[in-house]
């Protein structure tokens, strides 16, 4: 039994059948397509053609995850995908990178931990909280990221076995739209099928395979192209950083062609008739130069033969009568210390990639908690990063969701009630979090003081516990039993009472 067999007989439908989780009703017609939002669109009636479009866009896609993780290779863009995918995913060896959050959920607790432990499988089948960052990285870079679902197929109910990476160069997300025409001439979408094609040269033959949409694990950047096509959180940085490339080796080159003095050589040719003059100087000129070149792949200067070099002296004839041969040095130019434009398109990348461009200093600093050392950069940076979490958490999503069917936990048709409340929690940078919780407390007490004088006659107690300290009921209740037990403990007693 295949993939496609084996999914369609665990969720009971045929893959043909199937348009995710819309049906098709005969009744209704819908001349609008559906989103096509990260897969390639076929319209049936043309297949034949649309096989050469979706080579031809297959081709595309992939030639742009290529420049994607050249881009990523790029100091400035590797240091600012360091500092996104660290303030991402953050490992503690006492905690999960994430956990599932099911504070919404309206189910019985035993429910609630069976999804909590179905969860923690999944994550131990992604490995993530060993190879989470290297996914991450993956999907931020190439704009997408792709897992196989590996089953026993002798027995599903096992679960998911194994979540295997998918190069995102290799696999495609399809979406097959089956139209018709009316007869008053409308032309409406009759069904609608999703699948993926992988597709892989093996022994110099193109081997490609159809596999059912419950066979992969599948999240995108959230951002497209018009024609659907999923792009990376890089695309708007691919004009700068190529400018910045450019201007760097630029600067490069005149630093080291302007750098060093030059020199001029008048060469005495005596009466020597013109041709065997050019030839005696040409002569000279060979025995004495040096060939230097630039390579900007590596950022050496080497010889190379048979190339204009850029330090070149001159060479000049002087004919009899003259001051004979004499070597004139020339002077190196100057303003070699002006960066700014570097600087600027430096910032320019990191704006692009949404990372405040105070990073790039070495010697800059970060404040905890208080408002007055948290810059506006550094709080759009962190609001980028929630959602950046909230779209990788996808996978996350699919993954769980094959679980707690394979698992018989849930059914198929109650997944959407249960997605709508799940949530996953991110660890945030544990020594971040305490000094900024430890900030603010300070703060609220601060506050609390002032207003002491005040309690009982314009605000309640309970106000000010809810409102400045920010205490929840629970908090209260539990707080207030606290505080009543701790008075007949002689551990908290004063030594004067």
């Amino acid at each position: 039994m295949n993939l496609i067999e084996q999914f369609d007989r665990m969720f009971g439908s045929k893959l043909s059948k199937k348009a995710g989780d819309t049906k098709i009703d005969n009744k209704i017609s819908t001349f609008i397509a559906p989103d096509m939002e990260g897969a390639i669109s076929i319209d049936v009636s043309g297949f034949s053609t649309q096989l050469f479009d979706i080579d031809t866009k297959w081709k595309n896609t992939a030639e742009l995850i290529n420049q994607y993780r050249t881009l990523a290779r790029t100091p400035e863009a590797e240091a600012a995908i360091d500092d996104i995918v660290n303030e991402a995913i953050v490992f503690d060896i006492n905690q999960d990178a994430v956990n599932i959050a099911l504070n919404r959920l309206d189910q019985p607790d035993n429910v609630k931990e069976i999804i909590t432990e179905e969860f923690e499988n999944v994550l131990k089948r992604f490995d993530f909280n060993y190879s989470g960052d290297e996914f991450f990285r993956k999907w931020y870079t190439d704009g997408r990221i792709f897992f196989q679902v590996v089953v026993d197929e002798g027995n599903l109910k096992k679960g998911i076995k194994d979540l295997r990476y998918i190069d995102s160069r290799l696999i495609q997300f399809i979406k097959e739209v089956e139209k018709e025409t009316t007869p008053e001439g409308h032309e409406v979408i009759k069904n609608i099928e999703e699948y993926y094609l992988y597709s892989e040269e093996v022994d110099g033959i193109n081997r490609t395979m159809k596999i059912a949409p419950e066979a992969i694990v599948y999240a995108d950047s959230g951002l497209f192209e018009g024609d659907g096509t999923a792009v990376s959180y890089l695309h708007k940085a691919i004009k700068p950083i190529n400018q910045l490339n450019m201007l760097e080796d630029a600067a490069t080159v005149y630093r080291i062609t302007r750098s060093p003095e030059r020199r001029v050589f008048y060469v005495d040719v005596g009466n020597l008739p013109k041709t065997r003059a050019e030839q005696y100087l040409k002569n000279i000129m060979n025995k004495y130069k040096n060939k230097m070149v630039y390579d900007s792949n590596t950022g050496k200067i080497k010889d190379q033969h048979n190339t204009m070099s850029m330090l070149e002296d001159f060479w000049l004839p002087r004919r009899e009568g003259g001051k004979g041969t004499e070597i004139e040095t020339l002077p190196a130019g100057g303003a070699f210390d002006q960066i700014d434009d570097i600087l600027y398109f430096r910032k320019k990348v990191y704006k692009a990639l949404h990372v405040p461009a105070s990073r790039l200093e070495d010697d800059a600093s970060y404040g905890f908690g208080k408002q007055s050392e948290i810059t506006r950069d550094e709080i759009k940076f962190t609001k980028f990063v929630m959602k950046l979490r909230k779209k990788f958490s996808n996978i996350f999503y699919q993954a769980l969701r094959t679980q707690l069917i394979l698992k018989g936990v849930i059914k198929k048709n109650e997944w959407r009630t249960f997605k709508e409340n799940i949530d996953f929690e991110f660890k945030d940078d544990s020594f971040f979090s305490e000094m900024k919780q430890t900030e603010i407390l300070k703060e609220r007490l601060e506050i609390m003081d002032q207003m002491v004088d005040y309690a009982g006659k314009y605000f309640s107690h309970e106000y000010i516990r809810a409102s400045i300290l920010q205490q929840t009921e629970d908090e209260i209740k539990d707080i207030d039993a606290q505080i009543k037990d701790e008075k007949n403990d002689e551990r908290y007693k004063d030594e004067d009472e």
